[in-house]
């Protein structure tokens, strides 16, 4: 009797340790498969034309398959809401100058004021990771009938035109309101005397 009770007593404690062993094996593998996902993205990192080919090729991928299934016109609303979203998180600076407004103007009005680079709010790299993620999401929702909700489609294209005109026209107000434009390439940087072209360091931020 005192045999039984132990082994029904050790048993559980048996179970107990596999399973912890099991969830630190998936654990590992887990961090293990993570780390070798952001090595590749890290690799990626710096080659900017060749990512942006591969989305546009994901994009097309995605309109080929909507356009011969004939539906998913919601998803594909969703996908340019979203789509939207990232680009004016692109387009705006970091700090709102509403915010900076008080402290005067950010852009050089001197030759002794040094140039300060337009820092975005949503970065680049981060900008075509989501909109890679998203159309990749939106493709493998157009394999389930559920997500496929029968809308008339000039209605939702004709919103999102409408919305996307608002929306930029209200962006574009926004930059010359603060005078600054979302890009830092080509601009230069007040040293004293003259302005000399900045050039790229990898040390800078």
């Amino acid at each position: 009797m005192n045999l039984s009770q132990a082994e029904s007593e050790a048993g559980p404690s048996a179970m107990d340790s596999v399973g912890a062993s099991l969830r630190a094996a998936i654990s590992r593998w887990e961090l293990a498969v993570w780390r070798q996902y952001q090595h590749v993205l890290d690799k990626w990192t710096p080659h900017v034309g060749r990512r942006w080919v591969g989305l546009l090729v994901v994009a097309l991928i995605y309109a080929l398959r909507v356009y011969l299934v004939e539906g998913f016109y919601l998803v594909s609303y969703g996908l340019g809401i979203y789509i939207l979203n990232l680009l004016i998180g692109f387009l705006s600076p970091q700090v709102d100058p509403e915010i900076l407004d008080a402290e005067g103007p950010t852009l050089p009005s001197s030759v002794n004021d040094e140039f300060r680079p337009f820092v975005r709010r949503l970065p680049e790299f981060k900008f075509w990771y989501s909109i890679t993620k998203a159309f990749c999401v939106a493709f493998v929702m157009t394999f389930f009938s559920a997500f496929d909700v029968p809308v008339f489609w000039p209605i939702l294209l004709f919103y999102w035109v409408v919305l996307f005109t608002l929306t930029m026209r209200r962006q574009i107000s926004h930059m010359i309101k603060y005078k600054y434009l979302p890009f830092s390439s080509g601009k230069q940087r007040y040293d004293g005397k003259r302005a000399s072209p900045e050039s790229p360091s990898l040390s800078e931020g």
